[in-house]
């Protein structure tokens, strides 16, 4: 059992939701990941998702497209994320889960990339783009490592589809909220409801966690009787960018809060 497990274990123990704040490695400089990621756990997260920038994202909105593009300018690598990793480590035993494509994987090596994790403390993975068809090697080099894959479902995902989702993913199922790409939203959709319900009766080994599409306090409300927790990216990117340079961690801290707060009401 990694980080990550141990974390959803315990909090479906104590019945609460999880909180997992996606923010892009390097965004908007390499210190201030450090700086915001600290702001993230005092606000209240319980899982850390470090996103690795990539130039041709398939999930990712404009928001996140942006944050990536930054942080690509600042020169973010893979082996610059495992060093931001790293540090993290030497504050925090918050679950890490790194979330990017499959090219990022592939040019760093899929043993090189699972030993780094290991060696670093990422507790879990997340490849959009990777289709469970072709990700035995990557499943088999994650659980060789203590790594959880956790794969993705939408929608339009089918039942049969859920239970081989679920059958391979450790640690979480990422429900998507939407069919479309990350991105805060004025509404969660009946769509999504409609979907978390029928997702609940056919997922049994994992929790769900929903992303895409929630932004605030009231969206967290209105999703937790339907998941075992929400991921929020883009509203957070946006308080970011929106945020004076000395206002960003006061105001990521506060955000978080927010939505710690619609959860646990």
């Amino acid at each position: 059992m990694n980080k990550l497990t141990s974390k959803l274990q315990s909090l479906k123990n104590e019945k609460k939701k999880a909180l997992s704040i996606f923010l892009t490695a390097g965004f908007p400089t390499r210190e201030k990941t450090i700086s915001l990621v600290k702001a993230i756990e005092r606000g209240g997260a319980d899982i850390l998702e470090l996103g690795i920038p990539f130039s041709d994202p398939l999930a990712d909105g404009p928001t996140i497209q942006f944050s990536s593009h930054i942080a690509l300018e600042n020169g973010v690598t893979l082996s610059k994320i495992f060093s931001i990793v790293k540090e993290i480590r030497t504050f925090s035993e918050m679950p890490i889960v790194l979330m990017g494509y499959t090219n990022s994987l592939l040019a760093f090596g899929i043993e090189n990339f699972f030993a780094s994790c290991s060696a670093f403390g990422v507790d879990g993975i997340i490849v959009p783009d990777l289709p469970l068809e072709e990700s035995q090697e990557i499943i088999l080099q994650a659980k060789e490592k203590n790594v959880s894959p956790i794969f993705l479902a939408a929608p339009t995902t089918t039942n049969e589809r859920l239970k081989l989702l679920d059958e391979n993913s450790t640690g979480f199922l990422y429900c998507v909220s939407i069919t479309g790409v990350t991105g805060a939203r004025r509404n969660i959709s009946q769509q999504a409801k409609t979907f978390l319900k029928r997702a609940k009766k056919v997922v049994k080994k994992n929790p769900l966690l929903v992303g895409f599409g929630i932004s605030s306090k009231e969206d967290a409300q209105q999703m937790k009787n339907f998941c075992d927790g929400i991921i929020v990216g883009s509203a957070l990117i946006n308080v970011i960018r929106e945020s004076k340079k000395n206002e960003m961690e006061k105001n990521v801290e506060k955000s978080v809060r927010e939505l710690r707060r619609g959860l646990d009401e």
